[in-house]
């Protein structure tokens, strides 16, 4: 392992510990004395995207976090549940076994996964990977969304004030405006 900070080839572990999907290690270079941290991961095997056109390239768990992510912009809902819905779609599309996965599985996946957690997020994404040609397309979908989901989703937020609290709140505000 070289030092990063002077390039000496040979360093002391100081400190070894498990991290979620590797070990993280704390060392000590030789040469410069200077502390610093790598960390060491298993290589998952090679997984390939097959795109709409045909096109083939390597599995980008950062450009999935990244479209996610653009999807929950500005929503309630925890950066860990968006890492989350990541980790879980990488970690199904490894256990496939394929070397093949096509982008149209990926977005499905995706499309399933935020219809479960936050509505604006799966539209906002939807728009993008459907493609939707005009805005009757658009407000199809909304409305399948509407009528497929009848029963209120619970928010990701939590309530500024409990149930009862929030309707003697409503209440007061409605007697105001009288």
């Amino acid at each position: 392992m070289k030092c990063p900070h002077c390039g000496y080839s040979d360093s002391k572990v100081l400190d070894s510990r498990d991290v979620d999907d590797g070990v993280r290690r704390r060392r000590q270079c030789l040469g410069c004395e200077s502390r610093f941290t790598t960390y060491e991961r298993i290589q998952k095997s090679s997984l390939f995207v097959v795109k709409k056109d045909k096109r083939r390239e390597a599995f980008d768990k950062s450009k999935l976090l990244n479209g996610i992510r653009k999807a929950f912009e500005k929503r309630p809902v925890a950066a860990r549940v968006i890492d989350q819905v990541a980790d879980d779609i990488e970690a199904e599309l490894y256990k496939q076994g394929k070397q093949e996965v096509s982008s149209t599985v990926i977005g499905d996946m995706v499309m399933a996964n935020l219809k479960k957690i936050d509505q604006i997020a799966y539209i906002r994404f939807a728009s993008v990977y459907r493609d939707f040609a005009d805005i009757t397309r658009l407000k199809q979908e909304v409305d399948n969304l509407a009528r497929g989901e009848s029963k209120a989703i619970p928010s990701a937020q939590l309530p500024l004030l409990p149930e009862n609290e929030l309707e003697v709140a409503v209440q007061a505000g409605r007697g105001k405006r009288k």
